[in-house]
């Protein structure tokens, strides 16, 4: 019962702050309460003055308001450490599930230098360790957290939290922040790898619109955008200026088809995830191959592009989470 009204109370406080990938902190936006040390804080100088009034001590007023005045300082400091700070969130690379996504943050400041601000998770179920950063003046700082899609699809970012206790620690300022952006993780790979389905030669008019297309059956043919890089032949690249791409002879005259009907696994997310496997195995050996998912068909291709392509069809496919 206190779980769910603990989730509820936190569904309702995070729907108060607005979708932006850019959070700049203001005073509306900053919370600040005292921390354990500074409500003892507070306790030891109520009876320092309860002490100073019962035994009329001058030296005991003098120490009691000096730390009162220290506390206020300290309040009024740990609250300007977060003040003016801009919050920015880096476009979110895809992930596959159940494996970190990253998530690059950038803090700057517009003004005096910032020590001691951390940045995490606000859900109590997702917070792990916090990263902490100091911010020089007038410039910036990067920070990495991890996030764990659980399930392929599109995913929201969880609400991010930023923090201080700077200087003393009496206080706890902190504040809010829901990123607009959305991660797509793709289906986890089956492992192991099963093998890949058998090669189906190319037709003739497929090998004729290759060779017009640059494709060379003796090692080589010009570089196309998305080719993988460690195919490249640098060392002729170097010497002629000319980009290629190694490709034997066997990779050019057959095709590889990743088709629905021949994962052989029962349920939808085992054939996603045995497709996946299939598409890194394909692309590692540099072997031509297209995907064929119910209502959509990738054409044959090779490279990191075509890799990627192939690799949001799956994450995308009718029932992905959302």
């Amino acid at each position: 019962m206190l779980s769910a009204l603990r989730t509820r109370w936190q569904a309702w406080w995070q729907a108060r702050h607005p979708l932006t990938d850019r959070w700049v902190l203001t005073q509306r936006n900053i919370y600040i309460v005292p921390t354990p040390a500074g409500l003892a804080f507070g306790i030891t100088l109520l009876v320092m003055l309860l002490a100073s009034i019962n035994y009329q001590l001058n030296l005991g007023y003098v120490l009691t308001f000096l730390l009162a005045g220290a506390g206020i300082a300290s309040l009024h400091m740990t609250h300007a450490t977060l003040r003016g700070l801009t919050l920015q969130l880096r476009p979110v690379a895809s992930a596959f599930a159940g494996e970190p996504a990253r998530l690059d943050l950038v803090v700057q400041s517009p003004g005096s230098r910032r020590h001691g601000i951390g940045l995490g998770f606000d859900a109590r179920a997702q917070r792990g360790a916090q990263v902490w950063i100091d911010v020089p003046a007038q410039g910036q700082e990067s920070a990495v957290l991890r996030f764990v899609p659980p399930q392929r699809g599109l995913h929201g970012i969880p609400a991010l939290r930023a923090e201080t206790r700077f200087p003393f620690g009496l206080f706890r300022a902190w504040t809010v922040w829901r990123p607009a952006a959305r991660m797509l993780a793709w289906p986890a790979p089956e492992t192991p790898t099963a093998p890949l389905p058998a090669p189906l030669p190319l037709g003739g008019d497929a090998v004729l619109q290759r060779q017009r297309d640059g494709g060379e059956f003796d090692g080589v043919r010009a570089y196309r955008r998305g080719d993988a890089l460690r195919r490249v032949v640098w060392k002729k690249a170097a010497r002629t200026g000319e980009l290629v791409t190694r490709e034997n002879t066997g990779a050019a005259t057959q095709e590889l088809w990743l088709d629905w009907q021949l994962a052989g696994v029962p349920g939808t997310e085992a054939r996603l995830s045995r497709l996946a496997a299939w598409v890194l195995a394909a692309d590692q050996a540099g072997a031509l191959h297209g995907l064929r998912l119910p209502g959509l068909e990738l054409a044959p291709g090779q490279g990191d592009a075509h890799r990627l392509q192939a690799l949001d069809a799956l994450a995308l496919h009718s029932g992905a989470a959302r």
